[in-house]
Order: C-alpha cells, then structure tokens, then sequence
C-alpha cells in the first residue's frame, strides 16, 4: 500500500476514552439537539441558552432603498443607517434566534453587527451586499454568521472550519470543541480559526428563514436554490471582508468537506491544504437517492416529514455495529424498541431547533456537489490545486454507507493522477458517517499531520 493511501492504525475504534457523551458541550450530528443541549433522551437547555435575552427587531423599511438598487453601498449605508437608528449593538448571531417551533428565526438587517474586525469567541452576523448565485438569482442582502477564535487576523496563520449539513458557527464552542483553543490540535494561541454558518442555513447566514426584502416576511420555500459552489463563494466574501486573503487549511466534514473542497477551488492559490472528511469530490448517487426520499416526506408531510426525515437521515449517520452495540436487546418500559426510541427522539430534536424548508435548501446545495462539473472533470478540476502547490488529505471513515471510503480513496487517487500532493487518511471507527465529530484522538493525528 502506498504512502498515499496509508490508514491510520488505532486500537481503539470506538472513540477517545472520552466519549462524545462523556465531553460536555460536544455532539455528534446525528445527536445534535438545541444549542447547549446534551446527547441523549431528556436533554434540556442549557443555563446560557435559558438566559439567552429576547432581541427586538426593528423595521428597516423607512430606511431602505428602493426594491431591486443596485447599489450595494446604497444598500449598506441604508443597513447601517438603520442599525443605528435602533441604537443597536447586536453581538451575537444567536445559532437559531428563538429556535422553538413557533418562530422561524428570520433575521432582519437590523439585527446584524457590522464591525469591521472579527469579535473573538463570539458568534457575530456580518452584512455583505448583494450576491449573486450560479443560478443567476440575486440575494440582495446576503448575511454571514461566523465565529473567529484565536490570533486576529494579520498576525498570523488562519484555518477555516466548515460544518455539516444541521450544524452551525459555533465549531469552537460546540460541535467540535474538543480540537479548537488553546493548546488543542487547532491550537487559538498559534492560528486563528473562523467557522461560518453555511449559505441556505438558519443559525445567522441568509436562507430561507431570513426576511425577503420584497415581501417584508421570511423567504420560506421561495428562497432561491443554492449550491455548495455558491456556499463556497459566500465564504470567501466573508474571509474578503475580514481581510483573510489566504489559509493554511481548510477543513470539514460531510457537506462541510464538499464546501471545504469548493473553498480551495474556487482560489487554488491562496490555500495550503484543505482536508475533506468524510466527502467525496461528486455526491455519490445513493446518497441523492436517501436525500429524495427525506424531502419527498418533507414536502408531503412538514413538520412531520421533517420528523421522520430526520429518523431516516440518522440511519445513515451511524454504522450497523453501532446500533448493534447499542440497541440490540434493549427495549424502553412501554416496549418499544430502544432504537426506535432513539430514533423518534433525535426527529423530535430536529424539529425544536430546525425547518423543512431549511432542511430542504441544504440537501439540494449538497446534492448539486461535483467538483468536476463545467471544469473538464474531477482530475482536471484538481489540476488546478495542484499548480499552486495545495495539498490534499482526503479522510475516509470505516463503515461510512453515506459516502464510503471508496469515494474518498477515488477522489485521492484523482488527485494522484492531477500532480497533487494528496495522501489518504482513515478513521476506524464503529460510529459510521459520524465519526469525523467524535473520533477525537484519530482526528487529532490527521489534523497534526495537515498542519505539517
């Protein structure tokens, strides 16, 4: 086997010695319930998020320039205009506003910060302009949430995090901050590590939950179709704006690591290494078959598809030997099984915290992935990371039915093939999908190596 496509080694193949359970504040995506909450049935908020203050939102309309300017400094004087106005000084993006059932979490401009530098260890929304998507539709007031931790930027090297398909900004506080501060693997007292909600999301960036200036209400299932291209861009606008010209790595997993990928091709020269885990360079086609089916039940059914999309999703994001080691034989007091238990309580978690239509944007984005699509294909796509020298670790998971190693040592081998420097890491494990948020020690070693 060559050095390229070499697997990691490890005795121990069902996560650190502390588990994704065990770690306060961490959580895998199939378990990820409302922010603060942890894995497992009865998780109830935590004292940040019962303090969170109710924001007000303050009408722009008086304020705006007329629908469809194009202008984009009419437009940001007007935002900014308005924001003083209402004598606000919204910090906190909020991953999910009020994420109960009954509020939507639409933003309005008002609620944006516009400092010009990143605020450290806090979730800040950050007004962009007008952005125009591959479609061809116009977001005439595109937001990003993000989170920057860390060195400030110019002072030293900075490592983009991208996360997964429900997830949100918050990769250093919550979903994986086992490996973001001082003194871990993505060390804040040497980098500075941003992570930004993605384009079509719901926790701060414009998406179907955001207010449509035409209509004064939130865009819902009119929310133009994004891609992961358009994901991609939309981050880059955001690194433009803060003044972060080049990375040292760029890293995420599942549609964070298709994002991740586009990132790096959209400016091949101005990244080092980016690390997709658990993402191949094109979606694999049964996983656009699991993707159908999910919004099929969403579209028939809203809140109830979203439920049992969710159930069906899970399935995906684990492994059989972990359902096995888990479930097998168990069942609750009323008899149910405790997979299926498990199962209505991860849908039911979704729905506190989550949209159909949001739901439905980023499994559209994520099923339009294909690196290769309008570049001449995969190797000549990469091609083009390999004449500025970027490197690539493509990280496969044991057990992976989402999108298996098989894609992932494809898309290595591609990347062989285009000159680049590209190696193949694996993380055994019996989490499945999942294991790129809970394989610490594994993920540890593989981001080590990267920042080589």
């Amino acid at each position: 086997m060559s050095a390229s496509t070499t697997r990691w080694v490890s005795r121990q193949r069902t996560g650190s010695a502390r588990t994704d359970a065990a770690r306060p504040g961490t959580r895998d995506e199939s378990a990820v319930g409302r922010a603060g909450s942890p894995v497992g049935s009865g998780a109830t908020p935590s004292p940040d998020e019962a303090a969170r203050p109710t924001k007000a939102v303050v009408s722009t309309k008086a304020v705006l320039p007329a629908e469809g300017a194009a202008d984009a400094s009419t437009w940001a004087e007007a935002t900014l205009s308005a924001t003083q106005a209402s004598g606000s000084r919204f910090i906190a993006a909020d991953p999910g506003v009020s994420t109960a059932r009954g509020d939507l979490g639409f933003r309005s401009l008002s609620d944006v910060d516009n400092q010009p530098d990143p605020q450290a260890g806090k979730i800040a929304s950050r007004w962009l302009g007008r952005f125009q998507l591959e479609s061809g539709a116009v977001l005439p007031d595109l937001v990003v949430a993000y989170r920057h931790d860390g060195i400030p930027v110019g002072e030293g090297r900075q490592i983009l995090v991208v996360h997964a398909l429900t997830g949100s900004a918050d990769a250093a506080g919550d979903w994986w901050a086992p490996l973001i501060g001082p003194g871990q693997i993505l060390d804040t007292d040497k980098y500075g590590v941003i992570c930004m909600n993605l384009l079509g999301s719901r926790y701060g960036t414009s998406g179907p939950t955001s207010r449509n200036p035409l209509t004064g209400k939130p865009y819902g299932r009119s929310f133009p179709r994004v891609s992961v291209r358009d994901q991609a861009r939309a981050q880059w606008r955001l690194l433009d704006a803060l003044g972060i010209g080049k990375l040292a790595l760029a890293v995420g997993g599942s549609l964070g690591g298709m994002v991740a990928l586009e990132v790096a091709l959209e400016r091949p020269g101005e990244i080092s290494r980016v690390v997709p885990m658990a993402a191949p360079a094109r979606i694999g086609q049964l996983a656009v078959g699991w993707d159908n089916i999910q919004l099929e039940i969403v579209d028939k059914l809203g809140m109830e598809g979203l439920d049992l999309a969710r159930q069906l999703a899970i399935t995906t994001y684990r492994s059989e030997i972990d359902f096995e080691q888990r479930f097998a034989g168990r069942a609750e007091p009323d008899g149910t099984p405790s997979i299926v238990s498990y199962l209505h309580h991860q849908g039911r978690k979704l729905l506190d915290r989550f949209d159909p239509d949001t739901y439905r944007s980023l499994v559209l984005a994520m099923d339009s992935h294909d690196i290769g699509r309008e570049r001449g294909g995969v190797v000549a796509a990469l091609a083009r990371l390999a004449a500025y020298g970027t490197r690539l670790t493509g990280v496969g998971i044991e057990g992976d039915i989402l999108y298996g190693t098989n894609q992932v040592k494809a898309m290595v081998e591609a990347a062989n093939e285009a000159g680049m420097d590209a190696a193949y890491r694996e993380i055994l494990s019996t989490k499945g999908h999942d294991a790129f948020l809970v394989e610490w020690d594994q993920l540890t070693k593989i981001l080590a190596e990267a920042l080589k």
